[in-house]
């Protein structure tokens, strides 16, 4: 199956909204900007996830360089006392081309009895249409797709941020691929602040993107980000309203 596509409205579904931005708590920032030279690298950061500030899980971030390119791997787990009610076992890895466009983006979920696997393949094409290969692994189906633009996955969306100028007050729009469909998704600049969390005291940019549409959590509120105020821009804090109560991604310790 083959389209062509414009892409859709600013939003993003909202399974990857919760599922990545806050169990994968928007880690790929912290990678370093791939270039034909880049250094080898392997480093490792955890984060503790609450929910209404009781200790639900944690994420573990990992990147290292690999002989296809720098390899962003998140690794998100339920506590116990969540896990004998519904655990949460996900694993995302995104691939990324030397200039840090992404080459390949796995998923990997298991949140109590649902799962998916998933892959999709992104072609570099400097002068032409981007292919985008989905293959949903566990029903078998394999999808093709041409847009007229750069595409991201998730992961690697919020490394390509790293390299923004982010000023304040204004707003920055990233495609991403997610869900067999194209979603151009606004993200606002709100301000700076100095925040402590368990890893130290940073000086940050706050950020916020804007998701509308809804997926397996439906009626969440919004999402706001805290990234370090330099060129890694490491989310050191993710803040997000639940249905009930509120998320809260905190970062703990790490190769800073």
């Amino acid at each position: 199956m083959r389209g062509y596509l414009p892409a859709a409205p600013s939003q993003v579904n909202r399974t990857t909204v919760l599922c990545l931005f806050l169990l994968f708590c928007l880690l790929v920032s912290a990678a370093p900007h791939a270039s034909g030279a880049a250094p080898t690298v392997n480093k490792t950061f955890v984060y503790y996830i609450y929910w209404t500030g009781i200790r639900a899980g944690q994420a573990v971030l990992n990147y290292e360089s690999t002989p296809e390119g720098i390899a962003i791997r998140t690794h998100a787990t339920s506590a116990d006392w969540l896990s004998l009610f519904y655990k949460v076992d996900d694993r995302a890895e995104s691939i990324l081309y030397p200039d840090g466009y992404p080459r390949k983006f796995s998923l990997h979920v298991r949140q109590g009895r649902h799962k998916r696997e998933k892959v999709t393949y992104f072609e570099r094409n400097t002068e032409g249409p981007q292919k985008i290969t989905y293959h949903n692994i566990l029903d078998d189906e394999r999808l093709e797709y041409l847009f007229d633009t750069p595409a991201y996955d998730p992961l690697s969306a919020f490394y390509e941020m790293t390299r923004w100028d982010l000023r304040e007050g204004r707003s920055f729009y990233i495609n991403i691929f997610d869900t067999k469909k194209l979603w151009n998704t606004e993200v606002r600049v709100l301000g700076r602040e100095t925040i402590r969390v368990d890893a130290g005291e940073f000086n940050t940019i706050v950020v916020k993107p804007i998701l509308k549409s809804e997926g397996i959590f439906p009626k969440t509120g919004d999402i706001t980000i805290w990234a370090t105020d330099d060129d890694r821009k490491l989310p050191v804090l993710v803040k997000s309203k639940a249905t009930i109560g509120y998320f809260k991604a905190v970062l703990v310790e790490g190769d800073l």
